[in-house]
Formats: structure tokens, sequence, C-alpha cells
């Protein structure tokens, strides 16, 4: 009977420690030190949530930049990749839906979904090969939405971790305030 209370007090104060008090102490110290990211880093306007930093949302309008295609519709709770392989039928038709939608020579990320399906970022190539079809719909001049697309390209974190790219919210969001 000692060894059970004994199991049931350590049992209880665990459960304590690492499922109350780190997960709160952890809860306050990110939202102290890093507000934003502990927030999901929501984008704000109007006193309203409109996307996150962190998140791809849909943008289907011709007005707009597409973000890299989504397994998942680009909804957050079934995030996820759709697990074909290099043989899978249904792969190679997808990617020949977008090769005929973006054209031959379009990069990878538009044929491609992300590894989580919410990949909120392009890259440059993906970015321009879109900047027609935008500035055609927008009848803005080629040239200011090609600068628009230099200007909101992210280097790699760090300077050496990964890739150039373009948040495709930010560059909408850009592209919005042009009007």
């Amino acid at each position: 009977m000692k060894t059970i209370l004994q199991s049931l007090r350590i049992y209880i104060v665990l459960t304590v420690l690492t499922g109350v008090i780190y997960p709160l102490a952890m809860t306050g110290i990110a939202q102290l030190c890093f507000p934003k990211q502990a927030n999901g880093s929501r984008v704000v306007e109007n006193g309203q949530p409109i996307g996150s930093d962190l998140l791809a949302q849909k943008f289907e309008s011709h007005r707009y930049f597409w973000p890299r295609p989504s397994a998942a519709d680009c909804v957050t709770v079934p995030s996820g990749a759709s697990n074909k392989g290099p043989t899978s039928a249904d792969l190679k038709k997808s990617i020949h839906k977008r090769r005929q939608r973006f054209g031959a020579d379009a990069p990878i990320d538009l044929l491609t979904a992300s590894g989580s399906g919410l990949d909120p970022h392009i890259s440059p190539e993906a970015a321009r090969l879109q900047i027609p079809r935008v500035a055609a719909a927008r009848s803005i001049s080629i040239q200011k939405i090609s600068e628009l697309v230099d200007q909101t390209i992210e280097p790699p974190q760090l300077g050496f971790l990964g890739e150039p790219r373009v948040n495709v919210l930010r560059l909408n969001r850009t592209l919005d305030e042009l009007r």
C-alpha cells in the first residue's frame, strides 16, 4: 500500500509540474519575449486579423499572387502533405494540370504542394512568373509589379539558411496598397 501511495503522489506531482506549471511558465516567457510569434504571427488590419505571416492563405483571384499548391487546401486542421510518391499517377496528373496552368517552365514550387500544405512563401521565380497575370488584372505596368516583387524578396534566414523567398500575403497586401 505504501508503494501505491508513493507512486500516486509522484504521479500527481509530475502531472502538476509537467502538465500545468511548465506549460504556463513557457507560455508566460513566450508572451514576454516573443509576443508576435507566441500569438501566431497574426497580421492585423483595422483591428481585425486577416492572416498569419507563417501560414498560407488561399488566393484565387487573378488580381493576386497565388501561393504554392496545398494538399490541405490551405486549411490548418488537416494540414500535411498528400503522401503521393514519385510513381503516383495522381501526383503526375496534378503536376500536369499545374504545368498547363503555369506553363512548361514553371518553378517546382508552383507544381508541387508543400510538405505542410501551409507554406506561406513562394520562390522569387514563382512570383515573377505571375507578374504578367497580376499586372493585366490590375491594369498596372509589369515594371511596377516587378519592382514590388523585388522589394518583397526575403533573403535566406541568417544569411545562409534556406533560399530567397517571397511571403505571398505580404506581397498581396503591398499590392493592395498601390490601388
